[in-house]
């Protein structure tokens, strides 16, 4: 018998999956990278002005210690911890959940390794044979 391989726990639920895979995508041509952090919307006007508005998912997150909210650079921001940081790395190293191509960048900014494809094997394959 072979053992099968145990899945790593995922501390994400499917909405808060959705939401990181939205926050970092790349928008306009440019990634986002987790140092970043996920913009927050601000509260213009009432008892709660000039605080973060926090959607489900982030005070999911938060509740579990995954994130936390800090100001940023541009308004609120929810900043993952190390424990947080540990998810999305669980999460990025699960090719099902994030696609390694479209999340490279989020895997070189954890030093995961991204995996070939076929056509970047087949093009190192030929280049040995050059030289």
């Amino acid at each position: 018998m072979t053992k099968r391989n145990t899945p790593v726990p995922i501390p994400f639920d499917a909405r808060e999956r959705d939401l990181i895979r939205r926050e970092f995508g790349i928008h306009f041509s440019q990634p986002s990278y987790l140092a970043d952090g996920i913009l927050l919307r601000t509260w213009r006007a009432g008892p709660e002005k000039d605080k973060p508005k926090i959607p489900p998912a982030v005070r999911s997150m938060l509740a579990r210690g995954l994130v936390e909210i800090r100001p940023g650079t541009y308004g609120w921001r929810a900043f993952f911890t190390a424990a947080g940081i540990a998810g999305v790395r669980a999460l990025l190293a699960d090719g099902r959940r994030m696609d390694a191509k479209t999340y490279a960048h989020l895997r070189e900014e954890l030093g995961l390794a991204v995996p070939a494809t076929r056509t970047d094997r087949a093009v190192l394959n030929n280049n040995e044979g050059e030289t």
